[in-house]
């Protein structure tokens, strides 16, 4: 696949929109109100995205290859139709766990420069 050899950091940045929606299906395939709703609860509804964020975004992910639809549905009795279901690719991953780290890196220099304290301190920043 032509994304296995892709370089994960020629991706980043990423948008906050698109670090949380792949944030979001790190722990599985979601539909995309299933994400909107697994941004705004792990968020703590600090976070919330509309549909129009969303849906653009998935679609420029669908494109790069960090996201793909799934063909597999859970029960039709249990589901609508017409949702569309994701999930991270091995290049999405890859490219999530980059950000991960340059923003690791980021707050590591922020705390050196003791603009934060340890992380206690980044719960009180808004």
């Amino acid at each position: 696949m032509k994304n296995e050899s892709r370089n994960a950091e020629e991706m980043i940045p990423l948008t906050p929109a698109v670090l949380h929606i792949l944030l979001a299906l790190a722990d599985g395939e979601r539909h995309g109100y299933g994400i909107m709703q697994e941004v705004t609860r792990r968020a703590g509804g600090h976070v919330k995205m509309g549909p129009g964020t969303l849906y653009g975004s998935i679609k420029r992910m669908l494109a790069d290859g960090l996201i793909e639809e799934t063909g597999e549905r859970p029960d039709p009795a249990l589901d609508d139709e017409r949702r569309r279901y994701y999930r991270l690719t091995s290049f999405g991953l890859r490219v999530m766990q980059a950000e991960v780290l340059r923003l690791h890196q980021i707050v590591l220099l922020a705390r050196s420069k003791q603009v934060i304290g340890g992380s206690e301190a980044i719960g009180g920043l808004s």
